[in-house]
């Protein structure tokens, strides 16, 4: 993806995302988001949800990207968003890191108070079942990155009841 930084690790199940991530994931709570950044196109100011969300909690950078219909990857401090994009030449539009997204603006400044795993389990089978969320808890909302079926979504409120919650502790 031309990222600088960015070797994602990509895992299929909540119980593997659970161990691999659980504890730093839990350990984020108590800090504060400082920041973000998402890629868009220069042309047109669209997401390219393609790309990892890169999220800031007090210098603790975890970025988080799924992919294909089950993959999640979790990574740690490892992308530079002030880095340019490279090796997009092919394609007609150019991706830029942003730090503008009214979906987490009003999320920056305050504290996270937990985060958890959401593992979506339909009462009917599709093709989603079994997919991991990311979900951040904030005071007055809740934040999460789920798989949009081969992409990133960002979702804001209470999370879809077919989703199961599954607490981290520390």
């Amino acid at each position: 993806m031309g990222i600088s930084g960015f070797k994602p690790s990509f895992l299929v199940g909540v119980e593997v995302v659970r161990q691999a991530h659980g504890s730093r994931l839990a350990a984020l709570a108590g800090r504060q988001l400082t920041g973000f950044a998402l890629v868009r196109f220069v042309e047109d100011g669209d997401w390219f949800a393609d790309c990892p969300v890169v999220l800031d909690f007090d210098g603790v950078q975890v970025e988080v990207c799924h992919s294909q219909l089950d993959l999640l990857s979790i990574g740690w401090d490892t992308i530079d968003t002030a880095a340019t994009i490279t090796g997009w030449e092919w394609f007609e539009l150019t991706p830029q890191w942003s730090h503008s997204d009214e979906r987490l603006e009003p999320f920056v400044g305050q504290e996270l108070c937990e985060v958890a795993l959401l593992e979506w389990r339909p009462a009917e089978h599709d093709l989603a079942a079994g997919t991991v969320a990311v979900e951040f808890v904030f005071a007055g909302d809740c934040l999460r990155i789920v798989n949009g079926l081969d992409e990133n979504r960002i979702e804001v409120g209470a999370a879809q009841p077919d989703y199961v919650r599954h607490r981290l502790g520390r």
